[in-house]
């Protein structure tokens, strides 16, 4: 067990073979497996579990709680070695659980850097969790899901498994989302969530000039307004993609897509 320089409360649990770096804190009542790496400067607050294979990077904090690098819940699950992969900066408030992979569906789980996962969110198994992302309270991930970089998900919003959301989508409260959400768009609560514009004030505050951000409005008003069927609505997207690399990413998005694309 490799504890230089960290921190341990004397009622937590750090299993041998367990790999702490420097600057690590881990707080009451906690329980480090065997098969853990932490990284440098990683603070874990009272209560919190992670199980392995977990391999987690450098200043991260996970306050009171949070069980990390459990089984997946699929009854697939058959005790395979499967992962989950954390990097860096991220922030987990109370009660956050995040699984592990499965054989099934590639393994590992992932969550990317300087995301912060709110009180009581939900990562399932062989989810992908880009950057800079902000899961409100209670946000739920079911299997396999993929979330881009910039992506916020209001309080209670849930994702159907195998979903994909773009990146610099906006999923707002309470929504459940059954499809595909490409880049950029917003989502509101209608039963099932269903699109209602592009998330123009994020893009915004990310940087998005208004010559960039019109061009977005005008290649959802393509997807969403209007009659034209999805394929139709591709042409026109193709057409506006020779003036914009973010019209391009998303249709990029809509043909890489297995599930239907919400619309």
């Amino acid at each position: 067990m490799t504890m230089d320089a960290a921190i341990i409360h004397p009622s937590a649990v750090v299993e041998p073979g367990a790999k702490l770096g420097a600057g690590v804190r881990i707080g009451a009542l906690c329980y480090i497996g065997s098969d853990v790496e932490i990284g440098d400067g990683t603070v874990f607050g009272p209560h919190c579990s992670v199980h392995g294979p977990t391999t987690i990077g450098r200043d991260n904090h996970f306050h009171g709680h949070c069980a990390i690098g459990g089984d997946p819940q699929d009854k697939k699950y058959t005790g395979e070695r499967v992962e989950l992969v954390i990097g860096d900066r991220n922030t987990f408030r109370e009660f956050v659980t995040i699984n592990r992979g499965t054989g099934s569906g590639g393994g590992i789980t992932r969550i990317g850097n300087d995301n912060w996962l709110l009180a009581y969110t939900h990562v399932a198994h062989d989810c992908v969790v880009g950057d800079h992302c902000v899961f409100s309270n209670n946000a739920t991930l079911a299997g396999h899901v993929s979330v881009g970089d910039h992506v916020i998900l209001s309080g209670f919003a849930g994702i159907h498994q195998f979903c994909r959301i773009g990146a610099h989508a906006f999923v707002g409260m309470g929504a459940f989302v059954n499809g595909d959400v490409p880049p950029f768009v917003m989502v509101a609560q209608d039963g099932y969530g269903r699109p209602r514009g592009i998330n123009s004030e994020g893009l915004k505050r990310r940087g998005f000039d208004a010559e960039r951000i019109a061009a977005i409005k005008r290649a959802y008003r393509a997807l969403y307004l209007g009659s034209a069927s999805l394929e139709e609505a591709r042409g026109k997207l193709v057409e506006l993609a020779d003036g914009s690399a973010d019209v391009r990413a998303l249709l990029e998005f809509i043909d890489a897509g297995e599930r239907p694309l919400l619309r």
